[in-house]
């Protein structure tokens, strides 16, 4: 697609999104008309944001390319750890992490608005969406060794590839233009414990006067990271060990024995992990758990094109990747009934008892995620002046999680209350006993994606500026959809674990076109617009319009504006019924449980917070999120040996599709809370008045919503899920400066500082979120090349600014504990030797100074840093060779 020789393509070389030369090369001299020599022929590319083919120039989308060098010289080995260290990536990231349900997952978050607002394409196609999670594209099912560069449009680009393109489009560019062999290994060693990485790849090439093949396969891993090892993350405490507790959930005060006065179970709190404090027992879960899942990574991959004659030619690509993660989190847990005088309750007085299940071991995931990924067409041009591509593509990606050692609570339940089960000596339990109350899990997940597509693009007439230009183009896409659970999470009975299985499918009709008019020789006008068409929500349109005018050879200045949108996920629209079991500050029912109105008990006066059943529900009502967006750049290239680009943005999101919480339910039908989305009601009583409130049974038909008991007001069922609530804002700047200098006999030096900024960030107009945890204002990359005859010196500074923390947050901070956290820089270096029989040697160490994680004490996830931004792997050395022939 990108080696068709064009005649008169200079004509075309300013088009809006093509960007690419200023942005990664070393700036053209601008020549005078007397001394530029003639343009007969140009190669012309396809790149991000256009489906027209044009000459490498700066244009009016802002576009970022990184090059295979770059990418090499950062020591990363997985295209998940390099994206996440842009300045793009500002924030709200996912990445693999262990006790996680998507462990082997991990998304790019371009401008924070998340993964499933975030288009990532493989050569001009949307990447495999993952099933883990059924929206968004799993960047470790990418083979960093078929990598060729990546380019990174920081604008929304719906009108060019529809939905999900609101935050930008990072599309991975592939190897193509290869011959010989290359094989390469390496390995890295943290300072820290765990994490321990190797990789290897083997890459072939061939071509001809007719074609070309390029073939290769790639592995790679990262060592699991136990929170033992790290000195912020060893040592937690959690009364989910073996306490007793009275039935109003209140701690209950042993009057007599050997733990008088205190919630301990006698005996119980002796194992190791389990500690006593005061009067309670506590259990150490970073005894056993980890925080990074360990990861697994291979691939095989292939690239044909064949010359079928001078206009028309056809081309293969094919890949299968694997990726398997282990991950380890800490034993089951449950609060489990014992009654007065039972083998496990020695008081005279019915119990419970909030228990670990210590004895049944950790519960231990394994993730088994394969993608597969395979795409023909034809590429020609019709009557000397339509150039065409027609094509088919399939992928599927399918994962299989297992998990064991998670106790079925019902089956805990009764060995507790028969005392076949001992609460007292739980490692003394009969080992047949422990494998009749614990279950091997297990969750089967695949998405499927089937396409055709058609594009055609021509000249149409001649303007001042010269030919305008056309692309038109159409798409059938079909989407399947299955996440099936084993019967007993599905169920509601495993400890530590459920989920809801759904499945369902949707078909895509889409049609775009775009056109380029070259109104003056320096001022041009880009129109695109897209219309798609969805089997289940309904339809939207994305128009766009983008501006290029340059009032001198080394000053561009650009301009766009345009319609987005993102299509609700297929489980939001379909997803089973899940159960859970949600805490709630509702006053009926605090009173219901034998509380004060305001949910203290009414003896300690301590806070206690009664759970309801809640049942999270699909919502078949929902809508597409849409989007509207501009940009405003300019690109510079001040000397020969400095060129820059700064481009602000500004998007604003309507129809948010978000999850709407079982206390927000609450207080919207009390009419206590300011937003709140639509469709609420009171649902009718399905369990009889009297009867316990976990027989309600979920109506998805009715919506979101509760139900409440006629005589007592005990809030009965919920049903909440997602919906189109709100508006998000946000805007930020982006600057990119690149410098290349020259020293003759003492070599060259290139560098690259690149800009994050955010500026704001704001749901339905509230306060600007920018600065809070986890929402940093600034991040920033440069990078520092040194060649020196055969060798080359990196340099690569990281930088993340400093925020609240969760603390400053809160209504009354506690004392004590910090209110801002401080900003993050990490320091990589690297030296490469090209040998003389044609191999490389890369030493290096990434985070030289061994910087952790930036921590909060109060952090939300209970990891103590947020994974999104900061990681804990220390100081990595590695090495790396590669051989070519």
């Amino acid at each position: 697609m990108e080696t068709t020789l064009l005649k008169g393509a200079l004509r075309l070389a300013l088009l809006p999104a093509s960007i690419i030369a200023a942005l990664v090369t070393t700036p053209v001299l601008a020549q005078s008309a007397d001394d530029a020599e003639p343009a007969t022929e140009l190669e012309t590319m396809v790149v991000t944001g256009s489906r027209l083919k044009r000459a490498s120039a700066e244009g009016a989308l802002p576009v970022t390319v990184i090059e295979r060098e770059e990418i090499e010289s950062s020591g990363d080995i997985s295209v998940s750890d390099f994206l996440r260290n842009t300045t793009f990536n500002s924030f709200g990231s996912f990445r693999p992490r262990s006790g996680s349900s998507a462990q082997a997952f991990s998304e790019l978050s371009l401008r924070g608005l998340g993964g499933n607002r975030t288009l990532v394409l493989i050569d001009g196609r949307r990447a495999p969406v993952s099933p883990s999670t059924g929206t968004g594209q799993d960047l470790n099912a990418i083979p960093l060794a078929a990598v060729e560069r990546f380019e990174i449009l920081s604008d929304g680009a719906s009108a060019i590839y529809g939905s999900d393109a609101i935050g930008g489009v990072v599309n991975v560019i592939t190897r193509k233009d290869f011959n010989g062999v290359e094989f390469s290994g390496g390995l890295s060693k943290p300072k820290l414990e765990g994490g321990d990485t190797d990789e290897g790849q083997f890459l072939f090439g061939a071509s001809s006067d007719r074609g070309s093949l390029i073939a290769g396969a790639s592995y790679n891993s990262r060592g699991i990271v136990f929170q033992r090892d790290r000195d912020y993350s060893r040592g937690g405490a959690s009364t989910f060990s073996n306490n007793y507790l009275n039935p109003n959930g209140t701690f209950f005060s042993a009057p007599s024995g050997p733990t008088a006065g205190t919630s301990i179970v006698p005996g119980g709190c002796s194992e190791p992990g389990f500690t006593i404090s005061g009067n309670r027992c506590l259990y150490d879960f970073t005894f056993v758990a980890a925080d990074e899942a360990e990861l697994d990574q291979s691939a095989l991959f292939t690239r044909a094109r064949y010359d079928i004659s001078e206009n028309w030619s056809t081309y293969l690509n094919a890949s299968v990747s694997r990726v398997k993660s282990f991950g380890r989190y800490a034993p089951g847990l449950a609060t489990v009934a014992v009654a007065a005088n039972t083998p496990n309750n020695p008081f005279d007085v019915d119990l419970n008892v909030r228990h670990r299940f210590a004895s049944l071991g950790p519960r231990d995931d394994t993730v088994d995620s394969n993608a597969y990924d395979l795409s023909v067409g034809f590429l020609g041009r019709l009557a000397d002046r339509v150039d065409v591509e027609v094509g088919a593509r399939r992928n599927e990606f399918q994962t299989f999680t297992i998990g064991r050692n998670y106790p079925v609570i019902p089956l805990a339940n009764a060995a507790i209350a028969n005392g076949s089960y001992s609460i007292l000596n739980p490692s003394e339990n009969d080992p047949a006993v422990l494998n009749s109350i614990k279950a091997t899990i297990s969750r089967d997940s695949f998405t499927l994606n089937e396409e055709l597509f058609g594009v055609a693009s021509m000249d149409l007439f001649d303007m001042a500026g010269g030919a305008a230009a056309m692309s038109i183009g159409a798409e059938y896409r079909k989407e399947d959809y299955a996440d099936l659970y084993d019967s007993l999470s599905e169920a509601g009975v495993i400890g530590g674990s459920a989920g809801a299985s759904a499945g369902g499918g949707r078909s895509v009709r889409a049609a775009y076109f775009e056109v380029l008019l070259p109104v003056l020789a320096n001022f041009e006008i880009n129109l695109a617009g897209r219309y798609d068409k969805y089997s289940d929500y309904g339809a939207d349109f994305s128009p766009k319009i983008g501006l290029r005018y340059q009032p001198t050879d080394a000053l561009t200045l650009r301009a766009s504006y345009g319609h987005g949108f993102a299509a609700p996920a297929i489980p939001l629209l379909i997803a089973a019924p899940a159960f859970g079991a949600d805490f709630v500050t509702d006053t009926q029912t605090c009173i219901a449980f034998g509380l004060t109105p305001d949910c203290r008990d009414p003896v300690s006066g301590q806070v206690s917070t009664p759970q309801v059943t809640a049942w999270n529900i699909a919502n078949p009502n929902l809508s597409s999120e849409t989007s509207k967006q501009y940009s405003l750049g300019l690109a510079w290239d001040a000397a020969d040996w400095i060129n820059l680009t700064v481009d602000y943005w500004n998007i604003e999101i309507n129809d948010l599709i978000a999850g709407i919480t079982t206390n927000q339910i609450i207080n919207c039908l009390a009419g206590q809370a300011v937003a709140c989305p639509p469709g609420l009601s009171n649902l009718p009583v399905t369990a009889a008045s009297g009867l316990p409130y976990e027989q309600a049974v979920p109506n998805p038909q009715l919506g979101l919503g509760l139900a409440r008991d006629p005589a007592t007001g005990l809030i009965l069922y919920v049903q909440n899920g997602s919906a189109n609530q709100g508006v998000l804002k946000t805007d930020g700047l982006d600057l990119n400066v690149r410098t290349n200098f020259d020293f003759g006999d003492w070599g060259t030096m290139r560098n690259q500082l690149q800009l994050g900024n955010v500026f704001s960030f704001t749901n339905d107009d509230s306060r600007n979120f920018v600065g809070d945890e986890r929402t940093p204002e600034y991040r920033a990359n440069l990078q520092t090349v040194y060649t020196l005859r055969d060798f080359d010196f990196s340099w690569n500074i990281n930088y993340i600014h400093g925020t609240d923390s969760a603390n400053a947050l809160r209504d009354v901070p506690l004392a004590g504990v910090e209110l801002t956290l401080p900003s993050w820089t990490t320091h990589d270096v690297q030296v490469a030797w090209n040998t003389p029989w044609n191999g490389k040697i890369a030493l290096g160490v990434q985070n030289v100074a061994n910087r952790g994680p930036v921590l909060d004490s109060l952090d939300p996830t209970g990891r103590g840093f947020d994974f999104g931004l900061y990681d804990g792997y220390g100081r990595v050395p590695y090495i790396r060779y590669t051989q070519s022939f």
